[in-house]
């Protein structure tokens, strides 16, 4: 870096190296309580001179562990070395909202360049300013322009919203239409909401992964991918549905294939919505879909309403949106009905469905479980016995695995178990022991080898 020289302000303090590490971070303390952000280096005197230090990747973990562990709430800095003057310093840039903040215990305000303790009555101020100023994040003015907004997108966005009577207005251009849904400031400036919402290459990240057993010991699939808010909806919920069980239903008195998912996609949808909504966007932990042998979770970071429970929301108790900018463009599209409804709907649907639904609230987020059921729990879910036989619901529809197969066998003789399961969605084990016991019943019988030979339907009934 070119030979620089510059001095300590409201956002810039300097200490020379990082045995003054403890009064480093009461500055970004102080920082953090009048100005939301700002940087620290290790290796300049408080006139400027930059004298630089030992720098090691040591050094930057033990900075960073300091930072995490003596400032609450918490924090994620960004700690570098950094060139000044040829000479080895430490940067630590750092930014929160969730004011007051404490170091040590105790809250700090910067004045000029000094660092001064707060008093409690000043404390209780900032907490009260601070309870009033929902959404700061969102409202905040973005590092991008209108020229990163998808046209496109916001133009099927108003469309959506009008068929379903909740935008009055037609679409004009950008500026116009982000203007009415306040997702610009005054001077036309583009926030952070817009952004996320209707950005062409938004960096909002969603991390997906399925895993061999109920652990996250082995992995199958693993994925990380990058987008707006609609696009990680389509994603989120896109990856789920392709990997979950879709048992196999009849249409009463005839083969027509009815598949339903073991987990209702509403339920998902919802659960993916209301992640992204309630997101802690300051975090850099992502979005999480993990997809268990067991269950399915969905993770979003951020903490949940201080004084509340999940079960206050799903009886109704009102709504307390981290991002209500946010949450409102998805109510005036119907991705969501209202406010505070998500999780009762999630927890009526799966009612329905017979599905066990679980809110947990996590040391650093949130997360909603859904528990899966074992291949014989979803045969008789359906409604098939354990031989096999065709069982009339309330509604008319036959659940008839048996008959599925035997069809498949009529079709194509010489098909394998193995692609009977692939085709089927039906696990190996569970197609092998229906193949046996059509075995024992004398409607099929093996003609030829296992590599070569085919099936054969005996009487012509199915």
């Amino acid at each position: 870096m070119a030979n620089i020289n510059f001095l300590e302000n409201e956002v810039i303090e300097f200490k020379k190296t990082t045995g003054e590490l403890k009064e480093g971070i009461i500055s970004i303390v102080s920082i953090l309580n009048k100005h939301q952000g700002g940087k620290l280096y290790f290796g300049i005197k408080d006139s400027g001179e930059i004298i630089g230090q030992d720098v090691s990747s040591k050094t930057i973990r033990e900075v960073s562990k300091a930072i995490s562990e003596n400032i609450e709430p918490k924090i994620y800095p960004v700690v570098n070395k950094v060139k000044l003057n040829d000479k080895d310093c430490i940067l630590v840039e750092f930014e929160g909202d969730d004011i007051p903040y404490l170091a040590f215990g105790r809250a700090y305000m910067r004045v000029g360049d000094e660092d001064r303790q707060l008093s409690m009555k000043e404390i209780r101020k900032i907490i009260l300013k601070d309870e009033n100023e929902i959404g700061k994040w969102e409202s905040k003015v973005s590092d991008y322009t209108m020229d990163d907004i998808d046209e496109g997108l916001l133009k099927e966005f108003i469309e959506k919203g009008r068929k379903a009577k909740r935008i009055n207005f037609p679409y004009t251009n950008k500026e116009e239409i982000l203007k009415k849904l306040s997702l610009v400031n005054k001077n036309n400036e583009l926030l952070n909401a817009g952004y996320i919402l209707f950005a062409k290459e938004a960096k909002l990240e969603m991390q997906m992964a399925i895993f061999a057993t109920e652990t996250k010991l082995t992995f199958l699939d693993i994925d990380q991918v990058f987008g707006n808010i609609f696009e990680l909806i389509e994603i989120g919920e896109g990856y789920i549905r392709k990997n979950i069980k879709w048992p196999v239903n009849f249409k009463s008195g005839g083969m027509e294939r009815v598949e339903i998912p073991e987990i209702p996609l509403e339920a998902i949808r919802e659960a993916i919505i209301n992640s992204l909504i309630h997101r802690d966007f300051k975090n850099p932990k992502s979005n999480e879909v993990a997809i268990y042998k067991d269950r399915v979770e969905i993770f979003n970071p951020g903490e949940f309403p201080e004084g509340y429970k999940p079960e206050d929301f799903i009886k109704g108790e009102g709504s307390i949106p981290r991002n209500p900018l946010i949450a409102n463009t998805l109510y005036l599209s119907k991705d969501i009905e209202k406010w505070g409804s998500g999780f009762r709907r999630i927890t009526e649907v799966c009612a329905k469905a017979d599905v066990k639904v679980k809110f947990e609230i996590r040391k650093n987020g949130f997360m909603v479980i859904f528990y899966r059921k074992t291949d014989e729990e979803l045969l008789d879910l359906t409604g098939e016995n354990k031989n096999n036989s065709a069982n009339d619901t309330e509604n008319g529809t036959q659940i008839d695995t048996e008959k599925l197969i035997l069809n498949l066998l009529e079709k194509t003789p010489d098909i394998t178990q193995k692609e009977l399961s692939e085709k089927t969605n039906i696990s190996l084990r569970t197609v092998k022991r229906i193949i046996q016991q059509l075995k024992e019943k004398n409607k099929i019988e093996r003609v030829g080898s296992d590599r070569k030979g085919y099936w054969k339907i005996n009487n012509g009934e199915k």
